[in-house]
């Protein structure tokens, strides 16, 4: 490990219990900064309705953290919307923002999109399929944003349990993300869940960046992040345990790809051979071929984008 990777470990790597609740409260007293919690939702009726839930009891109501929660809903088809609605959030459809620009599917696509209907100073990013859910992912990666003025971006580091097995979770992570950042951005070497979709950053930072559209939303955010910000911009927090929905291999395959091409763009912008992901399902005849497209769309920074500048100055 590099030795300014084991040096960030030491001064930028924390756990939830270093900042108390009080001492956020006060820096965001101190600071006036307002901070907007993202939800991006896609049939998620099961989860999403208890993490809005514990967000407004917990840093809403029972202590006034956050300002606002936002569930952007990517096209479900189950109650997703109507549930995160009786829970108190706002809910917005993906469709209904930017419609100048037709929405493709995606997770990244949501996270950009949701800039455009957030205020908050500082944006933080929740997966709404968490089960036994903490507001201390919320506290823990807001905190340093609110108490030190020099961190642009936190991600939330966690436990990952798969069936049980302690740390087997985050297998894109372990066999695609964290390889690719080793060997080639090792600076980032020292986040322990860099895929981890519990993340908090300014808006002045994520408003320059791409956002990859797909999965690959959240390697392309790190490293943008390095490169524009540097390395001791960035911090993580230590949170506990993640408990959700967990993948099967054919879906990990089609989100690893994305990362793989994510990262392939910001090492050389080359020429995408081809842009698809052909897997095998066994069928009545024998194993049939399944092609998938790779996600290769870019959404450029929010900067760029004619509405969002007009509603800054407005």
């Amino acid at each position: 490990m590099l030795e300014e990777v084991e040096r960030w470990l030491s001064t930028r790597s924390w756990s939830v219990a270093d900042r108390p609740l009080h001492q956020i409260l006060a820096a965001k007293r101190a600071t006036g900064l307002t901070v907007s919690v993202v939800l991006p939702a896609l049939n998620e009726e099961e989860t999403v309705g208890d993490i809005v839930a514990i967000l407004r009891h917990d840093l809403v109501q029972q202590a006034p953290l956050v300002d606002e929660v936002v569930v952007v809903d990517s096209g479900s088809t189950d109650r997703t919307a109507e549930v995160a609605a009786a829970a108190g959030a706002r809910v917005v459809h993906r469709d209904e923002i930017l419609p100048r620009i037709p929405a493709v599917p995606g997770k990244g696509e949501v996270l950009w999109r949701s800039l455009l209907v957030t205020s908050g100073d500082i944006v933080c990013f929740v997966d709404a399929d968490l089960k036994e859910f903490s507001s201390d992912f919320v506290t823990g990666i807001v905190g340093p944003l609110l108490t030190d003025p020099d961190i642009q971006l936190v991600k939330a580091m966690y436990d990952r349990p798969l069936a049980g097995a302690a740390g087997q979770g985050g297998r894109v992570t372990e066999l695609m993300a964290r390889p690719l950042l080793n060997m080639h951005w090792p600076q980032l070497a020292g986040f322990v869940q860099p895929l981890g979709g519990e993340y908090a950053a300014r808006r002045t930072l994520l408003e320059q960046l791409p956002f990859p559209v797909g999965y690959g939303v959240e390697l392309g955010m790190l490293v943008d992040a390095l490169h524009l910000a540097g390395l001791d911009a960035l911090a993580q927090v230590d949170v506990g345990v993640r408990i959700h929905r967990h993948q099967d291999g054919q879906a990990l395959g089609r989100m690893a790809a994305a990362i793989y091409r994510t990262a392939q763009l910001r090492l050389a912008r080359g020429h995408l051979i081809r842009p698809s992901l052909t897997q095998f399902e066994r069928g009545e005849g024998g194993f049939e071929p399944r092609t998938y497209s790779v996600d290769t769309e870019e959404r450029p920074p929010m900067t760029e984008i004619a509405e969002y500048a007009a509603r800054k100055v407005a």
